[in-house]
């Protein structure tokens, strides 16, 4: 069971997503606030293993509510949940200690898979704007070294690190370090996202 925190200064919001997140029986509400400074006493009362934290609140913002909940509950996976693309302010979230963003439009099934990859630890970006999150990736491009972009190429083919090393006729360990090296290159911290990127990045290059 994933244990969820829902925090929005909307009580008819939370209630809302209260209702989506528990459709499929696999999540728990298990606390919900309405401003930033709740949030943190919240989370720090139910060691939550995802908030869902919205950027514009009273009291404390979801950026600063992002940084104190990471910093007194660090095993906590927070994924900001706002309606507008403000790509600054989702920027300094992300900076601040969250691991993804998504937006209030999102389908049901989106959301809830977005709370299951954030507690798998992985770093569910809405695709309408990561790009836009990631500017700096384009120009990485060509920092890959030749294994690198196989390696991330065979990624993008939904291969698993086994049937890279297999394919490529090195070790498995070989292909972790090769892709450590891609995520730093390319900023991206899991293997989705950076298959994401290479969809954008490295089609029309030379490969």
């Amino acid at each position: 069971m994933i244990r969820v925190l829902v925090v929005d200064d909307h009580a008819m919001v939370r209630a809302g997503l209260i209702a989506v997140l528990a459709a499929d029986g696999d999540i728990e509400v298990v606390a919900q606030a309405a401003d930033g400074r709740a949030a943190v006493t919240e989370a720090i009362a139910t060691t939550p293993d995802v908030v869902l934290m919205d950027l514009s609140m009273p009291v404390v913002d979801g950026v600063e509510a992002t940084r104190q909940v990471i910093a007194q509950v660090p095993s906590t996976r927070i994924v900001v949940l706002t309606s507008f693309a403000d790509h600054d302010r989702v920027r300094r979230a992300l900076d601040a200690g969250a691991v993804g963003y998504q937006l209030k439009d999102a389908e049901p099934d989106t959301l809830r898979d977005a709370v299951r990859a954030a507690a798998g630890g992985n770093v569910p970006l809405d695709p309408r704007v990561a790009g836009a999150l990631l500017p700096r990736a384009a120009h990485h491009a060509d920092a890959l070294s030749p294994r690198e972009r196989e390696v991330l190429l065979l990624v993008t083919d939904g291969l698993a690190n086994k049937q890279i090393a297999r394919a490529l006729g090195i070790t498995e360990r070989t292909v972790k370090a090769h892709l450590g090296s891609v995520y730093r290159h390319i900023g991206v911290a899991d293997r989705t996202s950076a298959a994401m990127w290479a969809r954008d990045h490295l089609d029309s290059s030379p490969h």
